[in-house]
Parts: structure tokens; sequence; C-alpha cells
């Protein structure tokens, strides 16, 4: 059988990146296609070029028999072709309900230019029932899970006519439940006639829902094989081309010493659901606290309050000692906290600056940088250059614009900055986000070292595997407030799974 589609010795080069290098795939019809890779080894920009979101530079794309080149391809010739993307960072309106959103651009109009919402929630309708879409379409996206604006950009693409989808990361912010639900839907979806190809660094997942696996490295391809013929440490070797060692023992916290705190905590949030009530905890010296829950519990609100982006109605928290209610966020680091924020694009970076800026940006007031407002651009790019090395930043090219690193990358850049910083009680929300396993394994170990050194680390994370992997204990967040509190020991992914969903009770 043909391929539908078929892309033959793909190139794109952006400055200082050669992102993809020869680059090829097979898509047959029907089939879940999984796409793997380290961060920074092409295949989201490979897909985007599937997609027509970039041109090419040089390579041939063939959609059922339809042959493009460079420049004669876009994401308007995409979509015409029945290719449709749902991206990593979801591409939604806030303030437009879930039906507004989905016609967006493709709104069906009465005679006099009325738009008619009755035929559109009919179409919808069609995909809703078809494949288990339950979506709210009179809601607004702002207001909604995360799972389900991922459906709602899944419902997107098939409104726009694709038979094709492209799906990047996308259980990245999902937790367990959410993600078998998403499988549900995308073996639904290709039992019906759909191709899928699905980009991720979960090998796990990936064994649970490929069909067909391609394996880029660097900018090239380097192998498909079947799921049946191959399993996670082959693949994972594949994408690094080393052997990858698994998840180091976790070494327990031996301080007794309490570095922070919260007692009682109160926070408002725009939706009820995740209003913060009564919350308290500590932290040891030394020790990892996993916060887990369900996506929109407070887990958001929680951070934003403690590292002082939103008002604290009610309570304290003490940072080794020293209540930081109502300190602004400049006043907070100073007194020991760093940040791992969790959106990147949001909180910690600046995608206009270069890797160095970005990099140095904790330590701008230091003279070894410079004063009297001149910089010391020898003494930043040393000091970018060493942190590069050390925590593995592809390129190796400090004056490189973020905007132009690959996502596990710019999340090296964060990672690196904030324990560098040296603060001694750090916030690391969603750390390994949307990072292959390469990258997962050193971030990891980045932190553990860190704790090992003494710094209190507050983990929140959707990784379930991540928090098992990582913390001493774990509190689980249920509707802004903590339903359990568990030591490490013997708790496996369904019982925090319970107490995530409120099934039991501090």
């Amino acid at each position: 059988m043909d391929p539908v589609v078929q892309m033959r010795n793909i190139h794109k080069q952006f400055p200082h990146v050669k992102a993809v290098d020869g680059g090829r795939i097979d898509i047959q019809a029907g089939e879940i296609h999984a796409l793997i890779g380290e961060n920074g080894a092409g295949k989201s920009t490979l897909m985007r070029l599937l997609y027509g979101m970039y041109p090419l530079d040089s390579g041939t794309i063939s959609v059922g028999g339809n042959v493009f080149s460079a420049p004669g391809y876009s994401t308007k010739e995409a979509i015409r072709m029945g290719i449709g993307m749902v991206h990593q960072e979801f591409m939604l309106v806030n303030e437009l309900t879930v039906l507004e959103n989905v016609i967006l651009g493709f709104e069906p109009t009465l005679r006099g230019g009325r738009l008619d919402f009755s035929r559109a929630e009919e179409n919808i309708g069609r995909y809703i029932e078809d494949y288990g879409l339950d979506v709210p379409l009179g809601r607004t996206v702002k207001t909604i899970s995360v799972g389900t604006a991922q459906r709602v950009e899944i419902i997107k693409t098939l409104y726009r006519g694709a038979e094709l989808l492209i799906l990047d990361e996308p259980t990245a912010v999902l937790t367990p439940q959410e993600t078998e639900q998403l499988f549900s839907i995308l073996r639904t979806m290709r039992d019906g006639g759909k191709t899928i190809v699905f980009i991720s660094h979960k090998l796990g997942e990936i064994m649970e829902i490929g069909d067909r696996i391609t394996v880029m490295r660097a900018g090239k391809y380097v192998t498909t094989l079947n799921k049946k013929d191959t399993n996670p440490a082959e693949l994972a070797s594949l994408m690094v081309g080393r052997e990858v060692p698994g998840d180091k023992p976790r070494v327990r916290a031996a301080s007794t010493e309490t570095v922070f705190s919260v007692e009682h905590l109160y926070v408002a949030s725009d939706r009820e659901l995740s209003t913060l009530r009564d919350v308290s905890f500590s932290i040891r010296r030394g020790e990892v606290l996993g916060i887990a829950g369900v996506d929109g519990n407070g887990q958001s609100e929680l951070i934003e309050a403690l590292t002082g982006l939103r008002k604290i109605q009610g309570g304290t928290a003490r940072l080794f000692g020293r209540n930081i209610v109502g300190e602004k966020p400049r006043a907070i680091r100073a007194a020991g906290l760093g940040h791992i924020p969790e959106d990147r694009n949001v909180r910690g970076l600046n995608k206009d600056f270069t890797a160095a800026e970005n990099l140095f940006a904790a330590r701008i007031d230091e003279p070894r940088f410079g004063g009297w407002g001149i910089l010391r651009k020898g003494a930043i790019l040393g000091y970018a250059k060493n942190l590069i090395e050390t925590f593995d930043i592809r390129p190796a090219a400090p004056e490189v614009r973020v905007a132009a690193l690959s996502g596990g990358n710019a999340q090296k850049i964060v990672v690196a900055r904030e324990i560098d910083a040296e603060k001694g009680f750090l916030i690391a929300c969603q750390p390994t986000r949307g990072v292959d396993v390469g990258a997962i394994q050193a971030i990891r170990d980045t932190l553990n070292q860190a704790k090992a050194r003494g710094v209190s680390i507050l983990l929140v994370s959707t990784d379930l595997d991540e928090i098992l992997t990582m913390s001493d204990r774990i509190v689980t967040l249920y509707k802004g407030r903590i339903t359990s509190e568990l030591v490490n020991e013997n708790v496996n992914i369904e019982s925090l799974g319970l107490a995530m969903m409120g099934g039991a009770q501090s």
C-alpha cells in the first residue's frame, strides 16, 4: 500500500540551527505513526513543514500523490489536502466560547451574513458523537480544563476537514486519566479511517499508542520500526545515540530543619475550583515535597502566591523563618527562593533575547557583569558558555535567540539559570514538561544534585512518574484543598490518582 504522505530529503535551516537535515517519513493511511527524538532532533519542525507553517528550504512533500517542493507549499495548501495540527501550546482565544473557537475563520453564515450557530453546532455534534470528544460548546475557553482544551483543538482540525491529524506532545499537560481518554479517542479515530501522527518523548506512551515509529536524531532520519519489533530501551538508544541510564536511587532527606512552611493559606482565583482554602505544609532542608493534582485544582494559584505574583488573602508563608506574605517577587528571590515556572514562555524566558541574556538574567546586578548601565559582554558570554556546557544546551551558541531553540533546550536554560542562582529553596513547576528522555534524566539529576547540597525543593508536576521518582513526601491538591499527605513508600499511581480526585482526605 502506498503511503498517504511521503517526505523526502527535507532540509530546514534557521539562524545558528540546522533543524532538519535530510529528513524523511512515510505515513500510511489509517495508522497512528509515532515520531520520536530528542529535543532539537527536528521532529516538530518536520511536521510543521508538513503542515506548511514553515517554507521548505529543499526537499519534496507528497500528499495523496500530489507532489510539492520549495516554495510551493503552505498551511492553506496543507488544510486543503486534509492535514490538521494540534500544537503543544494550544492556539485558542481564551475569551471566546468553545463553539466560537472551533468555527473561527470557517464560520457558516445565513443570508445577510449572520452566523449560523445552529448549523455549526450540528456539524460539531457529529465529531463529538463519533469520537467521544465531549466539550461544553457554550463555555469560554478560559474556564475549561487543559484536557478539554485539547479536545477542542482536535475538533477544530476535524471541522476544517482533516483526515490526517498531527499531535505535538499531546500528553505533556495531561493527567493519566486524561491521557487514557485521549488514547481511546485516537484509537476510535484511527479505526474510523483517520490517520494520526503522534509526536512524543514518552516511550511508554509510544509503545502503548503507536503502530509504527520513526526516530530522528540531530535533524536526521534514523529509522522506522514496527512497534512489535522494538522496545523502550532500543528506542531510547536510537534517539540519543547511546545507552540511556535509568533514574538513580532517591536519596532521603536527613535534616529536620524546616526551610519553608505555609499555614492556613487562603488565595483567591478566577475559578472557584482552584481557590486555595486552608492549605498548610512544610519542607525540610534537602527535602523534595511533591504536589500532585489534576491540572486546574489550585497548583498555579499556589505557585503564584508563593512567588509574590498573586495576593495571599490569609495565612502565612515563611521562608527561612521570614514571613514573605505581601513581599514583592524580587524581595522573595533575594530571601532565597528560585523558581522554575510552569510555563517557560510566559514567565521563564524572553524568547527575543539570546541564550546568554536569559542565562545571566538572575545575576544581572552582580558587578562582574557590568555597572553604571554598561554590561560586560565578554563576562556574560563566558558565564553563559560555562552553563551551556554544564547543562548540555544545544546548540552550544550563547548568542542564538531563544526563539530558535527547541522546547527542551529552552527549558534547560530556565533550569540552568535557577539552579546556578544558588537559592536555598527552589520551586520546580513542571520542570520536564515537553522534554525528551535524555533531557528529562539530565534535569532530574540536576535537581537531585541540588537536593544533595541541601536545597529544598517544592516539585509541582502532572507527571506522576516524576512525582514518585523525585519526592520524599507527596501532598495531593483537589479543589484547592490538600486531600492527603503521603510518605513516598509503597505509593503507587493508582492510590495517588484516587487522592488527586478527592478520594482520600487528610
